[in-house]
């Protein structure tokens, strides 16, 4: 349990920041399905523990890549077109264009999901913060993660 403990201490506080988060998953392109999924891809470090004043909590999004496609796939396999997505062209809902889109990351509409996830990652990231922080909480977990 040591190496996940400072994690399992975040565990209450990320419930409540999801629900203070969700006005904010509402308001961009993704359900809350999916953004579960990107959560489940997300890992969040802490950058100079042993120094809680300039520590800083951190999403690490480097596993989003790996459930893109699901996300996408959730889409009914584009970004949707009503949204102006640039799936316009000819045979553009063809099976091999639906492959070819999810092995190169979703196409163009797949980076700038990617890119949203991340950057929500990043605000749900510092609410977490700013919430044990105003909880006092912050400095127990700090000292926690630097000890492992």
């Amino acid at each position: 349990m040591s190496d996940n403990s400072w994690r399992d201490m975040l565990a209450a506080e990320r419930m409540r920041v999801d629900q203070e988060f969700e006005d904010r998953v509402q308001s961009s392109s993704f359900s809350r399905q999916q953004w579960g999924l990107v959560m489940t891809a997300v890992e969040f470090d802490i950058e100079t523990p042993s120094d809680p004043e300039t520590a800083q909590l951190i999403a690490d999004t480097n596993s989003l890549p790996s459930v893109m496609g699901q996300i996408e796939q959730m889409d009914g396999g584009s970004m949707g077109g009503a949204a102006g997505g640039t799936g316009g062209t000819a045979g553009g809902g063809g099976l091999l264009s639906k492959l070819a889109s999810l092995l190169s990351g979703g196409g163009s509409g797949g980076g700038e999901r990617q890119r949203e996830a991340e950057s929500l990652a990043e605000e749900y990231a510092e609410q977490l913060q700013e919430r044990l922080e105003k909880r006092d909480r912050w400095q127990s977990i700090c000292e926690q993660a630097a000890e492992e």
